[in-house]
């Protein structure tokens, strides 16, 4: 693949993007790709064991998405509260950002909220005359594509199985899929990253090479280090676990405990160091995450199985089935 954006493009029908989540986590289809023979195969989630090996690792994040989403109490104003910067002053996106400009008030539950400041990528700093948790009666932040408002079912579904840490405004969805059966039955390892809005900005260049990733929060264990670098293959569930494991510091070759941010961006040609095997969802054309996974497939493959996804009705997105790349 190139750094061209353009050649990450492909058209998915509307139909094709998953809704809802099915009756079922486990239920979900699973195509599987084989880079060395190029071979595609289509299987159900359950059968993932069938291709794993003794010693394998899954890794998966277990962040735990915050209910983010908040309107004003008349209902003009759409709020998603990115990060609380002290008592009573958070950062956040608005719509319609031509209604909250500097000095602009609003209400949440009779709270007043003021805009401070406006930033360049149109984020808005906002003050409370109290402090006030946001968090707490706030919404599931659905990505857009789902195209409706979240409901009492999103709150569990949009949260994984194993979701402890407080602090992603998006679900790392590839770990949707798991029960807490089948993670019992398999060996497994958990990261931290909270996953932000900057994983889900849209790249404007052509030229990919140009785009910055904003800074995400991560966080590894001594005991997740230790059983990753006992591993014979390590199995990322997740764009998200990649970047971790990807940007995480090591000590004369070892992983260490640590906590940190990363900006990695990957794309072609990227050179993988520390993950094996990739299971992630179906994602959105021209962005970082399927450039992320083209770099792990080979575009032209990664295209081909999108192509043949579509064809077999393979259900896309967060809520959708999903993908392992051996």
């Amino acid at each position: 693949m190139s750094s061209r954006l353009s050649d990450y493009y492909y058209v998915l029908p509307e139909e094709l993007i998953a809704k809802r989540p099915l009756p079922r986590r486990e239920d979900s289809r699973m195509m599987v790709l084989h880079c060395a023979s190029q071979q595609i195969e289509h299987r159900q989630f359950r059968e993932l064991k069938n291709f794993l090996q003794p010693r394998d690792l899954l890794v998966l994040n277990n962040t735990r998405v915050v209910a983010a989403r908040r309107f004003s109490d008349d209902g003009t104003i759409d709020f998603l509260f990115l990060e609380k910067l002290g008592p009573a002053r958070w950062k956040c996106l608005v719509k319609p950002g031509r209604k909250m400009r500097v000095g602009t008030t609003a209400k949440i539950e009779n709270a007043i909220l003021r805009v401070e400041e406006i930033l360049p990528d149109g984020e808005r700093i906002v003050a409370l005359n109290e402090d006030v948790d946001l968090y707490s009666g706030g919404s599931m932040p659905l990505p857009p594509y789902i195209g409706r408002e979240s409901d009492a079912d999103d709150e569990s579904r949009y949260q994984t199985v194993f979701a402890q840490t407080p602090g992603a405004l998006a679900a790392p969805t590839a770990g949707l899929h798991f029960t807490e059966e089948i993670l019992s039955g398999t060996p497994h390892a958990f990261v931290t990253l909270h996953v932000g809005t900057g994983t889900f900005r849209p790249v404007q260049s052509e030229n990919i090479t140009e785009h910055r990733m904003h800074p995400e929060w991560f966080s590894i264990s001594a005991q997740a280090a230790k059983r990753i670098d006992n591993a014979k293959r390590v199995v990322a569930v997740g764009t998200t676990t990649v970047r971790v494991l990807e940007s995480a510091r090591r000590e004369n070759g070892n992983l260490i405990a640590q906590t940190g941010s990363t900006d990695l961006f990957i794309y072609s040609p990227y050179r993988f160091q520390h993950v094996d095997l990739l299971f992630t969802n179906f994602h959105l054309p021209r962005s970082t995450l399927f450039m992320l996974v083209s770099a792990f497939a080979s575009g032209e493959f990664l295209l081909r199985a999108y192509e043949e996804a579509i064809r077999e009705r393979y259900r896309f997105y967060s809520y959708g089935d999903c993908m392992l790349i051996l």
